[in-house]
């Protein structure tokens, strides 16, 4: 009787096995799929990340090469108004967005909210002559060097060596013989250029012009 039970408790025992395999097959293959679902969509993500940055970096580079368009402009504005820079905002076609002074302990770049440039109409200057790339918006302002308004001669300013004074005396200098060492009297011009152009880029450029 026990003999020919046996071959059938067998069968029952592999039968409960090949169950219990196929169990653990089905749970093994749901974690697969779990994660290669996972990475898919990491993947997905990560090749979306990549061109957003891709697509800002070009928006931002844009913005900077938009920005000579603004130097230029303030350096043709200085170059004709050179007499009218000894003072703030001067009466002339174009004169918003000049400063006689450096402004020391304004944020032009727009870090520190308490001294925040304000970068309005009414201290900069809108550039429409280049027309700039369609999208982007450029304004300048122009600082003198100087820690006063006033002529170059009068005020502390940083000058450049290349212009010198036709003012007689020596001014503190070594003498050799009659002639006084000459002593500079060109101002440095600082020009502060803020594009922003498509998706909130925003882009500031700086020039020293004299």
């Amino acid at each position: 009787m026990i003999i020919s039970q046996l071959p059938r408790t067998l069968q029952s025992a592999g039968r409960r096995m090949r169950k219990a395999q196929q169990g653990v097959v089905l749970f093994i293959a749901l974690i697969v799929l779990v994660a290669m679902s996972l990475a898919g969509i990491a993947l997905m993500r990560s090749v979306d990340t990549g061109t957003v940055i891709a697509s800002n970096l070009a928006f931002r580079q844009g913005a900077t090469f938009a920005g000579d368009i603004g130097v230029e402009a303030a350096r043709t504005w200085l170059m004709a108004n050179s007499a009218s820079v000894t003072t703030d905002q001067p009466g002339v076609t174009g004169g918003t967005g000049y400063w006689a002074t450096m402004q020391t302990g304004v944020d032009l770049l727009g870090n520190t909210a308490a001294a925040d440039f304000a970068w309005d109409n009414t201290v900069s200057t809108n550039v429409t002559t280049p027309t700039p790339p369609t999208g982007y918006t450029v304004r300048y302002v122009i600082h003198r060097l100087c820690n006063a308004t006033g002529a170059t001669t009068d005020t502390s300013c940083v000058k450049s060596a290349d212009a010198a004074s036709s003012a007689s005396g020596t001014k503190g200098a070594a003498t050799y013989g009659s002639y006084a060492i000459s002593v500079s009297t060109s101002a440095y011009y600082r020009i502060t250029v803020r594009v922003l152009g498509p998706r909130n880029s925003r882009s500031y450029i700086q020039a020293v012009v004299y």
